[in-house]
């Protein structure tokens, strides 16, 4: 097993770029099924879903949008238990059908803090695809329409996940090795 040092921490390989693709693959079907003959709106939270958004857009083959907005709610390995918005939604969601994209779900406080401003703007629907769900961690439950991997309650990088600003740009899924 090839350990990769981010920081002070050993991580595992967890989940292979080929694992990835092929659930992405499988969303994807899903969410062209879903929207055929519509122009869903995908709102990716950045900065984990940019890899995830980006792979998984090269699957669609509907008509569909995007645009990005900025979350964050970790420093470390831990959620701090407080949402910034960085970069807000600059986009009229008014009678839109919106997919947010989301790296990961563990607690849900950021999307259960997010969700009720979307659910304001009176989009036609909104569903939730995520890459990761921790259910173990979930203490804000969140309806994920979407779902590629649930995982352990064990941190993770690479893909798009990073420790304190490193390791997003791994091709695979880390896991914190102990």
């Amino acid at each position: 097993m090839t350990l990769v040092k981010v920081h002070d921490k050993q991580f595992h390989p967890y989940l292979t770029q080929t694992m990835i693709h092929d659930k992405l693959q499988e969303t994807a079907a899903a969410i062209n099924a879903d929207y055929a003959g519509k122009r869903p709106l995908f709102i990716a939270v950045l900065n984990g879903s940019f890899m995830f958004a980006s792979d998984l857009f090269k699957y669609l083959t509907i008509d569909a949008e995007i645009c990005f907005i900025k979350l964050a709610s970790y420093k470390g390995t831990k959620s701090t238990g407080h949402v910034i918005t960085a970069i807000g939604l600059d986009t009229d969601i008014t009678g839109r059908d919106i997919i947010v994209l989301e790296d990961i779900i563990d607690t849900g406080k950021t999307l259960s803090q997010f969700l009720p401003q979307l659910i304001n703007q009176q989009p036609a629907s909104l569903k939730i695809a995520v890459l990761l769900h921790k259910p173990e961690a979930t203490v804000y439950p969140v309806h994920i329409d979407y779902c590629c991997f649930s995982i352990p309650n064990k941190f993770v990088v690479g893909y798009g996940l990073d420790y304190d600003g490193l390791g997003r740009n791994l091709p695979e899924i880390y896991q914190l090795h102990e």
